[in-house]
């Protein structure tokens, strides 16, 4: 078995065990998850990818079963690490690898995090709009990331390949990156509105299925006669899963013009979406007081498509990826802050 395939299988296993606990499988009843919950559980996600990453700084070369400059060499070549090893020096090469490896994981990470907050924004508007009470989200959440860690390994997988197949392909990228992240911005004030009746994905639904417009308790069907129906709690799931693969075509992409090593661009994913759930019950009630996260994250996505087709320029002024990590943090801190010291204004009506 190759050591890309035991660290998969084994980050695998350690996913199914922990979605296993955080995301209550095996928890009965439906209940709202508490502040508290959502803070301990959002708490231990990042310490968890953050342990990850310390598992790369001191073994990451294990993933690619690097033990020799020549085999260093090949994988730094294969995934376009921009780094300079001292070849008459294994130890500090491996050191080196390992080291821009993290820094890799770790952007990657932040990121998707980052990206995650607007899946966020989402979520809110769809659960209130499919009028689902409070207690379901965690159900509909749990299954939700459930395919979303799917659908996003497969996404990653065949975005890797197309693009070791297809090298113009990350220019294609960067130049949709740009578009999306100024079209975010032009729209950053827009009022988002979502019609369950005409959304295309519960019009999909009602076509070829039967649909009742009546929740059963936490059931996502319920059956009447024989038959069975969809429940809105099964239609709200469709609908975010497919919200997912679309905030998946931007997320993906992104980091990307990180790192080209499928395993991280995984692994830093996974690891951001997997703390998605507590995040959301954590964000619920204070999310709109980030006012300026959208222009944030717009930035973001301009900053990440500019170095997508740019990378190769950048490259020779010496721009490494400890600089992206910078850059982007310090946008992401700089939304932050201005939505807390400049509160958005309530419009007062008489």
């Amino acid at each position: 078995m190759s050591h890309e395939l035991m660290f998969f299988g084994g980050f695998i296993i350690f996913i199914i065990l922990m979605l296993a606990i955080d995301l209550g499988l095996f928890s009965k009843g439906d209940k709202p998850v508490s502040f508290r919950a959502a803070a301990i559980m959002s708490a231990v996600w990042v310490l968890f990818a953050l342990a990850f990453g310390l598992v790369l700084y001191f073994w990451g070369n294990e993933l690619h079963n690097i033990h020799d400059i020549a085999r260093l060499k090949e994988i730094i070549t294969k995934n376009l690490h921009n780094i300079q090893i001292i070849e008459s020096d294994l130890a500090a090469s491996i050191q080196i690898y390992n080291k821009n490896l993290t820094i890799e994981y770790l952007t990657g990470y932040v990121v998707e995090y980052a990206l995650s907050v607007d899946n966020i924004f989402v979520m809110v508007l769809l659960f209130s709009s499919f009028g689902i009470p409070e207690k379901y989200y965690h159900k509909v959440l749990v299954w939700g990331i459930i395919g979303a860690v799917l659908l996003r390994c497969i996404f990653i997988f065949v975005g890797a390949a197309l693009i070791a197949k297809f090298g113009w392909i990350l220019y294609v990228f960067g130049a949709f990156l740009v578009f999306t992240g100024i079209n975010m911005f032009i729209n950053r004030n827009t009022e988002e509105e979502v019609d369950p009746q005409n959304h295309r994905v519960v019009k999909f639904a009602s076509k070829y299925f039967k649909v009742t417009p009546k929740l059963d308790g936490g059931h996502f069907f319920h059956v009447e006669n024989g038959v069975k129906y969809m429940t809105p709690l099964f239609l709200v799931l469709l609908v975010i899963e497919f919200t997912d693969l679309v905030f998946a075509v931007d997320s993906i992409p992104a980091i990307f013009s990180i790192t080209k090593d499928p395993y991280i661009v995984f692994f830093s994913n996974i690891f951001a979406v997997l703390g998605l759930r507590s995040m959301f019950f954590l964000l619920v009630n204070v999310i709109h007081k980030f006012h300026y996260l959208k222009v944030g994250l717009a930035f973001l996505l301009v900053f990440i498509g500019a170095k997508m087709l740019l990378h190769g320029w950048l490259e020779q002024l010496g721009f490494k990826t400890i600089h992206s990590l910078i850059i982007i943090v310090g946008i992401l801190a700089i939304s932050i802050i201005a939505s807390l010291v400049y509160p958005k204004k309530e419009n007062l009506t008489n």
